[in-house]
């Protein structure tokens, strides 16, 4: 029995360090990617998702307040704009690809983002859902740190976007093989770039796993989403929530 004070003493010692935050994130991370080796790169046994639900047990088991974790994970979250950034590269080298298939991505984009904020709000609508989730609803295709903006710049909860946003990553990149075979989507530029549009930057990651060109075509359709939504949220969220 004397060995549990003992073990608290020593966590606490550890938990008053910022760096743990980090170590716990990259340990999670590494656990679930091996159980996704081990499943043979199963979509449903998802990195993100496994790495989540460690994150969440260990936080819950010891007590630890989620501002206490994140002052050291905050290095992991500074890491998405340089990582979002390096997506030009392989877009550079797409370029041929880009210029011929300029008019067919503009339109997807334009459907994709369209059907993503409309379907949302319309649903959640129908459901009774609040103003404040609806808002939190209608960005949740965009990539974390844009959808968490334009939800509060309309009055969402910027928490429950991100929740919604990871989620939406995590179903996308589960799902998106399944939904574009039975489609008969087989060009990877369109299977990229409709996981990029729909599914951010989990998608992205996902797409990068099957081939760099699919990879490429995910990231222009998860940056231009993003700039999109930015655009579309504000207007169109509010003049939806008067007609539903």
């Amino acid at each position: 029995m004397s060995a549990f004070p003992k073990i608290n003493a020593i966590w606490v010692y550890l938990a008053a360090s910022p760096l743990l935050g980090l170590t716990i994130t990259l340990f999670a991370y590494l656990v679930a990617q091996w159980i996704y080796a081990r499943c043979r790169f199963n979509p449903l046994a998802n990195p993100v998702l496994i790495a989540v639900a460690i994150l969440v047990a260990v936080l819950l088991i010891s007590r630890t307040p989620y501002h206490t974790y994140f002052e050291g994970a905050q290095f992991v979250h500074f890491l998405l704009g340089p990582a979002t950034v390096a997506l030009a590269l392989p877009l550079y080298r797409q370029l041929g690809h880009l210029r011929r298939l300029a008019v067919p991505l503009i339109v997807a984009l334009l459907a994709g983002s369209m059907t993503a904020i409309v379907s949302a709000v319309a649903v959640a609508s129908w459901l009774g859902a609040s103003k404040e989730t609806i808002a939190s609803l209608a960005p949740k295709s965009a990539t974390t740190p844009i959808a968490m903006a334009v939800a509060t710049s309309i009055g969402g909860i910027p928490s429950l976007t991100a929740v919604l946003v990871i989620s939406t990553g995590i179903f996308g990149a589960a799902f998106a093989r399944v939904i574009l075979n039975t489609l008969r989507v087989n060009e990877p530029e369109a299977r990229g770039f409709a996981l990029g549009v729909a599914s951010h930057g989990i998608g992205t990651a996902r797409a990068f796993q099957i081939s760099q060109q699919m990879g490429a075509f995910a990231g222009l359709g998860m940056g231009l989403n993003g700039v999109l939504t930015s655009l579309l949220v504000p207007v169109v969220v509010p003049m939806l929530t008067r007609w539903l």
